[in-house]
């Protein structure tokens, strides 16, 4: 009689029979329970140092409140600062700067990579223009747009731009040759190649783009507001700075950590399901 290599049959009273749990694999769920829970220890850790920390020290609340005072002023921020709307308002910029700054990213590497004359002629102004100070647009956006959201994603597009563009260029211009020679030998066209070969190949090198774009949105925007803004998560930060609220401060910081952290989880979730194709180790673990 044969056994399953799975789940071995023993035999029990009644003449049912269940499977020896030492032959069992774990699941997906046990194998990451013991990482979830050394995050959960390492937050709690932090979070009762946070609390007690700065008054076993004898720091003043004003200079470093505690955790809980914090917490109370994101309560009074929400019920009487407008907090939501202010978060909604930083999270719509982050997310529009990032789209767009991503897709002049991908759009610019994907030309320049295809055609190395066009990027010995444009790479010094793209270049100047990331070694410029991107704090120094700010207030020039706000000079020629206004106190509106447009500045603000303008300088999410800048910073955003960059990482994107060089990834996706330096993936398509490493592109493997015998794969190229491969699909022309079976009479594809410029199109094709591009499609079939070029293209998905930069897929990993673009989500590792995005993966640092996606934080770097968080910086552009809050630049943004912290020069010109009367709305949005910088704007209470700048409030909170001249009141001399530091619970307020740490709010804002709170929630613009929030919105960086959805808009990587968020890239993470993408390159999961778009890259579900490809081997684990040729995807970050992150």
């Amino acid at each position: 009689m044969s056994v399953s290599v799975e789940t071995a049959a023993v035999p029990v009273a009644g003449g049912a029979a269940v499977g020896t749990p030492s032959t069992r694999r774990p699941g997906a769920w046990q194998k990451k329970l013991p990482t979830v829970l050394g995050s959960l220890l390492v937050l709690v850790v932090f979070l009762a140092a946070w609390e007690w920390g700065p008054a076993a020290m004898g720091m003043p609340e004003f200079i470093l409140p505690k955790f809980s005072r914090v917490v109370q002023e994101s309560v009074l921020m929400w019920n009487t600062s407008d907090l939501l709307m202010h978060f909604g308002i930083t999270a719509f910029e982050v997310f529009v700067g990032f789209l767009l700054g991503a897709l002049l990213g991908l759009a610019v590497g994907v030309v320049l990579g295809l055609s190395p004359t066009t990027e010995s002629i444009f790479s010094p102004y793209i270049l100047a223009l990331q070694i410029a100070p991107k704090v120094a647009f700010a207030p020039l956006f706000v000079m020629w747009l206004g106190y509106t959201i447009y500045p603000k994603i303008l300088v999410a597009v800048l910073i955003v731009f960059f990482p994107v563009m060089i990834n996706v260029l330096s993936a398509v211009r490493t592109v493997d040759p015998d794969l190229v020679n491969l699909v022309r030998t079976l009479n594809a066209g410029r199109v094709q190649i591009f499609r079939l070969v070029e293209f998905p190949s930069a897929m990993p090198a673009l989500f590792s783009g995005l993966r640092i774009a996606s934080t770097l949105a968080v910086i552009g925007v809050t630049v943004g507001e912290l020069v010109g803004g009367n709305m949005g998560l910088g704007y209470l930060l700048v409030d909170g700075e001249g009141q001399g609220n530091t619970s307020a401060v740490f709010v804002a910081i709170a929630a613009l950590t929030l919105i960086g952290i959805v808009a990587y989880a968020g890239v993470v979730w993408a390159e999961k399901r778009v890259l579900h194709y490809m081997p684990r180790a040729a995807t970050s673990t992150v």
